[in-house]
C-alpha cells in the first residue's frame, strides 16, 4: 500500500485550517498510511493549536515564510512515497480522494494525480464561486489557456492540447505535451517522491515549475481524477486584489533570482495581448461573462470584468516595480 505524506504549509491559517484538516482526517484511506507534515512560517493565531488537535504528525519551521518554501521544508521532513501538496484553504468533500489517487499510482507510468474541478457551492462567497465556475484563481490563465481545472466557460479542464492515454471509472489519464504544460501542481496535487529525483525544488517548491520540469524529464503522465476540491480562496474583493499583488511580486522576485523555471514562451504572445485588449475594452469580458452565465447561472460571473481589471492593474504595477528592484510580498501581517 502506498504511504501518503500530506505536505501542508501554513501562516496564520486558523480561518480555514480546521476544515482542511477535518477533511484530510475524514479520508477513508488507512490512517496509518497517511502522515501530515505541516511547515509553519511563524503563525501567531490558533494555527498550531488546531494542528495539534488533529494530531498532525510533524510540525517543522519555515523561516523563508512563503508557501513554496514551506512545501520544500515539509517534503524534506516527510517519509511517504506519495506526496500530497495541499494548501490550508483546501477541503476534500470526496472522502475517497486519497483512495482513488493511490489506485492510479499502482500504474508505474503515472507520475502524478490531481482533482479535475473546484467545488462549486452556491452559498460560498462571490469570489470563490467565480473561481470555481471559471476553473482558476487567475483570469489570465483563461486567456493563456494553461488552466488545469474544469471551467464552466470552456467545459474543459484545460485549454491546451493533451493526449488522452486512457480513461478509468475515476480518472482521465493524460500525457502532457512538453511544449504546452498546464498549471498542474497544487491544491490537492499528488506526485511520487521518486518523480522529484533530479528536479529543482529546494529551497522553494514552485508547483507549476516542478510539474513542468517533470514533464520535460519524461514524467508527464498524470491522472486527472473525476472529483472536486473545495478552495476557500477569497472572502472578499480586497483579498483577491492582495493575492494578485502577492503573486506578481513574488514571481518577479524569484524570477530575477533565477528560481522560477516555468517556461511561458510556448504561449503565443497574442494571448497576452488578448488579455490586455479584452480588459481595456471590457466588451469581450462581458461576452465571456454572458457565456458563462448561460452555461451555469450565477451572478458571480459578472465579477469577471472586475477580476480582470484588478489583475491587469496589479500585474502592470508589479511589472513596473520590478524594473527598479524586486522584493517578496510583505508577509508580516499575512493571514489566510
Amino acid at each position: 500500500m502506498h504511504t501518503i505524506s500530506v505536505i501542508l504549509p501554513t501562516l496564520n491559517a486558523a480561518r480555514t485550517l480546521d476544515r482542511c484538516l477535518a477533511s484530510i482526517r475524514a479520508q477513508v484511506y488507512p490512517r496509518e498510511s497517511v502522515e501530515i507534515v505541516l511547515a509553519d512560517a511563524g503563525s501567531t493565531d490558533d494555527t498550531l493549536a488546531i494542528a495539534k488537535r488533529y494530531g498532525v504528525d510533524r510540525i517543522v519551521a519555515n523561516p523563508l515564510k512563503t508557501g513554496e518554501a514551506g512545501k520544500a521544508a515539509a517534503i524534506e521532513a516527510s517519509t511517504g512515497n506519495i506526496l500530497a501538496l495541499i494548501d490550508s484553504d483546501n477541503i476534500f468533500d470526496d472522502r475517497c480522494y486519497f483512495t482513488k489517487a493511490a489506485a492510479l499510482f499502482d500504474d508505474p507510468a503515472i507520475h502524478s494525480a490531481e482533482p479535475m474541478a473546484w467545488t462549486y457551492d452556491p452559498t460560498d462567497t462571490l469570489v470563490n464561486r467565480y473561481c470555481a465556475l471559471l476553473g482558476m484563481n487567475d483570469p489570465v490563465s483563461w486567456f493563456l489557456g494553461n488552466y488545469n481545472r474544469y471551467s464552466h466557460l470552456s467545459r474543459s479542464f484545460t485549454g491546451v492540447p493533451v493526449r488522452v492515454a486512457g480513461v478509468t471509472e475515476d480518472a482521465v489519464i493524460v500525457d502532457v505535451d512538453p511544449s504546452r504544460v498546464p498549471t498542474f501542481g497544487a491544491n490537492g496535487f499528488m506526485i511520487r517522491r521518486s518523480t522529484l529525483e533530479g528536479l529543482d525544488w529546494k529551497p522553494y517548491y514552485f508547483d507549476i515549475d516542478v510539474f513542468q520540469q517533470a514533464v520535460h524529464a519524461g514524467r508527464g503522465r498524470i491522472g486527472v481524477i473525476k472529483t472536486e476540491t473545495r478552495h476557500l480562496f477569497c472572502d472578499s474583493v480586497g483579498q483577491f486584489r492582495r493575492k494578485q499583488a502577492r503573486r506578481i511580486r513574488d514571481y518577479f522576485h524569484h524570477a530575477k533570482g533565477n528560481r522560477r523555471t516555468y517556461d511561458y514562451t510556448g504561449v503565443p504572445k497574442l494571448r497576452y495581448i488578448g488579455f490586455v485588449l479584452a480588459t481595456l475594452t471590457v466588451v469581450p469580458l462581458i461576452v465571456q461573462s454572458l457565456r458563462g452565465w448561460l452555461n451555469k447561472r450565477d451572478p458571480a460571473w459578472w465579477f469577471h470584468p472586475v477580476a480582470c481589471w484588478i489583475t491587469l492593474w496589479e500585474y502592470s504595477w508589479g511589472t513596473l516595480r520590478s524594473v527598479y528592484g524586486t522584493k517578496e510580498y510583505d508577509r508580516s501581517e499575512w493571514k489566510q
